[in-house]
């Protein structure tokens, strides 16, 4: 086995794994923990978080 086919596999070994990160992250399963992460952020501040809990109400609402 010579360099250029060592460097052959650790490319298609790179780009499984690559994709295989997308389709986790983009996966429909998860949607909703992330879009629960985004809002993160806002979690201290009061207003924010009267939103945040609304929006979270509304989503209940419409599943």
């Amino acid at each position: 086995m010579d360099i250029g086919t060592i460097r052959g596999l650790g490319t298609i070994l790179v780009m499984v794994g690559f994709i295989g990160v997308l389709l986790w992250a983009y996966g429909g399963k998860r949607k909703q923990r992330f879009d629960d992460d985004a809002l993160l952020p806002f979690a201290d501040d009061p207003v924010a978080r009267e939103l945040v809990e609304k929006e979270q109400a509304s989503r209940s609402n419409k599943a």
